[in-house]
């Protein structure tokens, strides 16, 4: 697989995609490619960019000549277990700990939080409590204000908020984080919510690119899949209405401050996704990450 380089003096983020594309994210928003970059994209404001994107759930993944050319990666949600046995996972675990021992920005969303945990030598397994779908709460450590990680200090200089509402969709969690992690949020359902090793590895449970619609499309898959309850589902809609949504813009702009390394401009809050998915100019050198409409519905799995 060719991938032309990044722009000269422009930054380069690789797109770990462990899920298919949902019919739903196809249609409106032209695949979950595009709700990533939408959310986590130009990190620093107009400074050239790239994104290359890999299927790594269908065995794609960046050459290890190509690790060092990149400044950050960011591994996605998916439907399959962090804690399973299947090739990939462990592949993925293995390139995990060789892009942090390279002290290369690692992001994780939810799969890819548990994923960061299990190849840093933390643990995770079902969460105690059952599925967690909806709109949470998501309270900070105290210790936070001390300003000890860099990439908070834009969000820490406004005012941490003491929480933020957040998109939930799991039924695995952290069970005991790596060795030098901190635990920077928690909620009342989950223990671990997000943590972090130094400056260069965040997990975050919830997910920070996720827009109402997309949840409430989960939400009926999730039901009529019976992988939840119905009670279950009608309790996650009403966290929607009863927060107004999740607090997308906090969420994205500290994403994208770890991302950028806490330097450059302030990132700014995502846009709605609906408004810039025609727009992302940011290309996708992977093929596998727009395959055709006819092989997605022979591989579409859920997330």
């Amino acid at each position: 697989m060719t991938k032309p380089a990044a722009g000269r003096g422009g930054r380069r983020y690789a797109l770990l995609l462990a899920l298919w594309d949902s019919e739903y994210a196809k249609e409106v928003y032209g695949g979950y490619y595009n709700v990533f970059v939408a959310a986590f994209g130009d990190v620093s404001g107009g400074t050239d960019e790239r994104w290359d994107c890999f299927r790594v759930i269908a065995g794609e993944f960046p050459a290890p000549e190509d690790l060092a050319s990149y400044d950050g990666f960011v591994v996605s949600g998916s439907p399959h277990d962090a804690h399973g046995d299947e090739p990939w996972i462990r592949r993925l675990c293995a390139l995990v700990q060789t892009v942090h021992a390279m002290r290369k920005r690692v992001l994780g969303i939810c799969f890819g939080h548990q994923v960061l945990c299990r190849a840093l030598g933390g643990r995770v397994g079902r969460a105690r409590n059952g599925w967690d779908v909806g709109v949470r709460k998501v309270t900070f450590a105290p210790d936070l204000l001390e300003g000890r990680l860099e990439f908070l200090g834009d969000l820490v200089e406004d005012d941490l908020p003491r929480s933020a509402d957040l998109i939930e969709v799991h039924q695995d969690e952290v069970w005991e984080i790596p060795p030098a992690a901190t635990v920077l949020a928690y909620s009342e359902k989950t223990r671990v919510e997000v943590f972090a090793v130094g400056e260069h590895a965040l997990g975050i449970q919830g997910h920070p690119e996720y827009t109402v619609d997309i949840l409430h499309n989960l939400i009926d898959r999730l039901t009529n899949q019976r992988a939840i309850r119905r009670s279950v589902g009608e309790e996650a809609r009403r966290t929607v209405a009863e927060t107004g949504g999740p607090d997308r813009a906090f969420w994205t702009a500290l994403s994208k401050g770890f991302l950028g390394g806490g330097r450059g401009d302030r990132p700014q809050p995502a846009p709605p996704v609906r408004e810039t998915v025609q727009e992302v100019t940011i290309s996708c050198a992977v093929a596998g990450c727009f395959a055709s409409a006819a092989a997605m519905v022979q591989l579409a799995r859920s997330n």
